[in-house]
């Protein structure tokens, strides 16, 4: 059999075990492994079987993976979102549809040290959804507010779409999250922007709450300081130099159990607090003696981390001496850290088995030279660069109604990334492109996993209302899409002053 028709053939099977209930990495899997096998013979491909599920684990970049992840379960666990919520709702409440505005404020801020879309909306779910309520907002403006922004979280860095997107195309994780800030923070503005003209030709969909005075608003900010700070020092630090996105990856967990622990023991014993306090006064004074350090450096123009020892030494002291006390507290706290991790394990062990699936089908789609036919092809028709991105993103469109974020993304890179190469179009923008389709594709049906995730929290809410309360932020979305086709500034920007 012709190798290309073989590859075509592998991927309709593929679809049929998908339709079968085969989950998404095994079915890749699967037929990666049979392809080759049909391709090299037995023995090459279960070496490449072997070689691609060892080399995979042990890949260095892919420990990012874990650490993001289990600083979104830190974040979620933490209770992060109801002090994101309560700040968003403090400045933004007495506003026509002001709790639906807090919402996808909170989103944001929340997707900045979440990273999961799905995290995002269920949190959200539980700290907006009955406060909209009280207040008599419209369901259908409710529950799509909460599965809009929660699409946001895939988007703001860190995101665990964008760094696998950057493995697969060996692109720079730190410009790809720095690519998605600008894009993240229109896509806030442009949900709010909805959500104000909607409610504005119907004021019924959401009324306004009660004004929070000027010191309610400054004690708001009181209570997410350190949310911010920890936002700024994962993608600040990337951004600079100071460090590599393992390492931010690394520095956002522990941050993000940091304020996992001082929720975690608020009822605790007097003494414990006092630690704690102690501990919290230590962290933040060595934080603020290593900014002051690279701040000095980068005014020098210096490296960033190039601070003299009598500096470095006294700040990591203080850094270790304070995370041993919150290990300690946090160890009190076992059946949250217990929870975490084994979250944490889960949705790792899941997102490698997929990863590893994709990497088989696309060695296979590679060995029978489907995307290099389907490059050529592009080419002989000779349709326009925009117009082929059209179409990619057409069809990224209508798998989304079909496939969930993570599947979409590692299934279609190893085929249309190439053409992408070969059109010549920048790879950190066609990434935040690519992310912001498979944002759409968390709200539209037929799947929409947002949607249920809503549903899930709201059962009495019928799934049509749901649809409809979307609608606006669909359009939304599509006119955010095209603008940044037009305008690819919006992403590479940033990046460019990093290089």
């Amino acid at each position: 059999m012709d190798p290309i028709v073989l590859n075509l053939v592998g991927l309709a099977a593929m679809f049929v075990l998908l339709a079968m209930g085969m989950p998404i990495g095994f079915a890749m899997g699967v037929i990666g492994t049979a392809g080759s096998f049909l391709l090299i013979g037995v023995e090459p491909s279960l070496s490449l079987l072997g070689l691609t599920v060892f080399e995979t684990v042990i890949t260095n970049d892919l420990s990012v993976v874990p650490l993001f992840v289990l600083m979104g379960f830190f974040a979620t666990r933490s209770g992060l979102s109801e002090s994101l919520y309560r700040s968003c709702n403090t400045w933004l409440g007495h506003r026509r549809g002001g709790l639906a505005l807090a919402t996808i404020g909170g989103s944001g801020a929340f997707a900045a040290i979440c990273g999961s879309s799905l995290a995002t909306a269920a949190t959200m779910s539980q700290v907006a959804l009955p406060e909209m309520r009280r207040y008599r907002y419209d369901e259908r403006l409710a529950t799509g507010a909460i599965a809009a922004g929660g699409t946001i979280g895939i988007l703001i860095p860190p995101s665990v779409i964008l760094v696998l997107y950057g493995i697969l195309t060996e692109s720079d994780i730190g410009q790809l999250f720095a690519a998605g800030i600008v894009p993240g923070v229109l896509t806030v503005v442009v949900f709010m922007a909805t959500i104000s003209i909607v409610t504005s030709l119907n004021p019924e969909l959401g009324p306004p709450g009660a004004r929070a005075s000027t010191r309610q608003m400054i004690a708001a900010i009181k209570d997410v300081w350190a949310t911010i700070v920890l936002f700024l020092l994962v993608i600040g630090g990337i951004y600079t130099g100071a460090f590599t996105p393992t390492e931010a990856a690394g520095i956002g967990a522990m941050g993000a159990f940091d304020l996992a622990v001082n929720t975690w023991t608020r009822d605790a014993p007097p003494k414990r607090k006092r630690l704690l306090r102690a501990a919290n006064l230590l962290l933040v004074g060595s934080l603020l003696a290593l900014s002051v350090a690279v701040a000095v450096n980068l005014a020098t123009g210096a490296e960033a981390s190039d601070w003299p020892d009598w500096v470095g030494y006294p700040v990591y002291a203080g850094i270790v001496l304070a995370h041993a006390v919150y290990v300690w507290l946090g160890l009190s706290a076992k059946a949250e850290l217990g929870s975490c991790l084994l979250e944490t394990t889960k949705t790792t062990a899941m997102i490698f088995t997929i990863l590893i699936g994709a990497i088989l089908l696309n060695k296979f789609l590679t060995l029978g030279g489907l995307a290099a036919a389907l490059g050529t092809s592009v080419e002989d028709l000779g349709a326009g660069p925009l117009v082929t991105i059209a179409v990619i993103l057409l069809i990224y469109f209508v798998l989304g109604c079909a496939l969930d974020a993570l599947a979409m993304i590692l299934l279609t890179i190893p085929i249309f990334f190439p053409i992408v190469q070969q059109l010549g179009f920048d790879p950190i923008w066609f990434g935040v492109i690519v992310v912001m389709v498979v944002e759409l594709g968390l709200i539209t049906p037929p799947v929409g996993m947002n949607v249920f995730i809503i549903k899930g929290m709201a059962p009495d809410v019928p799934l049509s209302r749901i649809y409809s309360g979307v609608l606006p932020f669909v359009v939304a979305e599509v006119l955010l899409i095209v603008l940044l086709v037009a305008v690819p500034e919006l992403a590479t920007w940033l990046p460019g002053t990093m290089e």
